[in-house]
């Protein structure tokens, strides 16, 4: 079954979503902590999967998908940035992430983080879906790759 919602997606395009930066991120020099950065890319991640995901009527990718793989080039330090903070909201950073490939049982999700309109992180996860119930690695519905083509970049 194919959404009825599928035109709403852009062709080939980067979902782009902000983080809010938190205290706790930073390590003893100010910076961003290296783990952070997975978490930050954690969220953009599930904001993608699991509520644009289920926006577009699929549920099934918060059924279960884990992560076989990840990489993360460290290209600058992002610090906390109080100059860039309101008294409404935290300093912010930006998530641009596509897929870059989609297999019959894995897809790989590329990603760049940027600090204002500076590039600090490049990364990329490679996912599984995966069938909690059995236990075990499954294929990737007709569905989800209908989702995910939109943001497969050339």
């Amino acid at each position: 079954m194919t959404s009825p919602v599928a035109a709403e997606h852009p062709p080939a395009a980067r979902y782009v979503y902000h983080c809010a930066l938190r205290w706790s991120d930073l390590d003893a020099y100010g910076h961003v902590n290296n783990a952070r950065f997975l978490t930050l890319y954690e969220e953009a991640r599930v904001a993608l999967m699991f509520v644009g995901g289920r926006a577009w009527g699929l549920n099934s990718f918060a059924d279960g998908v884990v992560i076989a793989r990840h990489e993360v080039d460290y290209l600058r330090p992002v610090d906390y940035a109080l100059g860039r903070a309101t008294a409404e909201q935290a300093p912010m950073v930006r998530i641009e992430l596509w897929v870059e490939e989609i297999k019959a049982s894995r897809f790989t999700i590329g990603y760049e983080l940027f600090d204002g309109e500076t590039l600090a992180s490049r990364a990329r996860s490679v996912l599984v879906p995966y069938d909690l119930e059995q236990g075990r690695p499954r294929r990737l519905t007709e569905d989800e790759r209908a989702f995910l083509r939109p943001y497969q970049l050339s």
